[in-house]
């Protein structure tokens, strides 16, 4: 399809992004993140559901952050109709971290 979401938008918390309706089976997903000074890290979990209530984990980005953004992703093939972003760790002095899914 050529579209980009994103998922998250320089979350400085825990917890799960919007749900979005994802209309394609393929879509690669991009994690990336920073600190305002120091290191840190981040997880995020993408989470899919077909009834936007009970959500699995289809992958899992894992990073070490810094001043300079790191980023990380992976991509998959499955029909899931509902994605979202969950983060489930982050630390570090002014850490964010931001998602995209490209279908």
């Amino acid at each position: 399809n050529g579209k980009t979401y994103n998922l998250l938008d320089s979350k400085t918390t825990t917890g799960a992004g919007t749900q979005i309706f994802k209309d394609s089976p393929y879509a690669t997903f991009q994690v990336s993140g920073t600190t305002a000074s120091g290191s840190g890290s981040a997880v995020v979990v993408i989470q899919v559901s077909n009834d936007a209530t009970n959500w699995i984990t289809a992958g899992t980005v894992t990073l070490t952050l810094g001043t300079s953004s790191t980023t990380d992703g992976f991509t998959t093939q499955a029909p899931w109709k509902y994605v979202r972003a969950n983060v489930t760790t982050l630390t570090g002095t002014g850490a964010s971290v931001s998602a995209l899914m490209g279908v």
